[in-house]
């Protein structure tokens, strides 16, 4: 385990999901006094209480970070569910980064990715290294669990968050991608949400409402 490098004067976008990894991620690099910006990408595949964590890691650090709504059943290379769907969704999803980044005037696009995920378990690796997609956090070998240690030492809410799936992973290869499928596979999921939502706010992590007019505020800097 290294300590994470960062290009000076370079202006960095991060990949956010409210996970343990991106938002360890997102402390690093604010502490470090990087030039960072935060963008979530929200779609159909992703249950609502990942936003709520995202949110309440963001106002613990002091920051924010931009929100994409992204229209992912749009997407038919993507909702064909075929062998690769992954990859096609990871395409999908860091491209709508990488437009906003553009327009924000930011080059470097960095994840949470991690030295314990394993690419031939994980087809989207293959969409980091076309896009160009930096992961500090697997660059400087940091494992699941340096990244679970470092995150209980910052305090974050995140530190022992489950990995949670999307719903898409719920529906069987080659059966579409439907918003009535990823309905069923929510509720397949939802005792593990319920027990994480729970463990949340014994933390003192109960989500809090944001009006509309401070959230476009907050979140909308470049």
């Amino acid at each position: 385990m290294q300590d994470l490098r960062f290009e000076p004067g370079v202006r960095y976008g991060l990949a956010f999901s409210g996970g343990c990894d991106s938002a360890c991620l997102l402390a690093e690099m604010l502490d470090a006094g990087v030039d960072v910006k935060a963008y979530l990408v929200k779609t159909a595949f992703q249950a609502d209480f990942e936003l709520e964590d995202a949110r309440l890691v963001a106002e613990s650090l002091e920051t924010g970070f931009e929100l994409v709504e992204a229209d992912i059943l749009s997407a038919e290379d993507v909702c064909a569910n075929p062998p690769d769907r992954c990859y096609r969704c990871k395409r999908f999803i860091f491209g709508a980064i990488l437009e906003r980044m553009e327009h924000d005037g930011r080059t470097v696009l960095v994840d949470g990715t991690n030295a314990t995920d394993d690419p031939s378990r994980r087809p989207g690796f293959r969409a980091l290294e076309e896009l160009g997609v930096v992961s500090p956090l697997r660059a400087a070998g940091w494992t699941k669990e340096d990244v679970r240690a470092r995150s209980r030492e910052r305090g974050l809410i995140t530190a022992d968050k489950p990995n949670f799936s999307c719903f898409a992973t719920k529906v069987p290869a080659g059966e579409r991608i439907t918003s009535a499928a990823l309905a069923q596979a929510e509720e397949g999921a939802r005792a593990t949400v319920e027990a994480w939502r729970a463990r949340r706010a014994v933390a003192g992590g109960a989500p809090r409402v944001t009006a509309p007019s401070l959230r476009k505020e907050r979140h909308g800097r470049a």
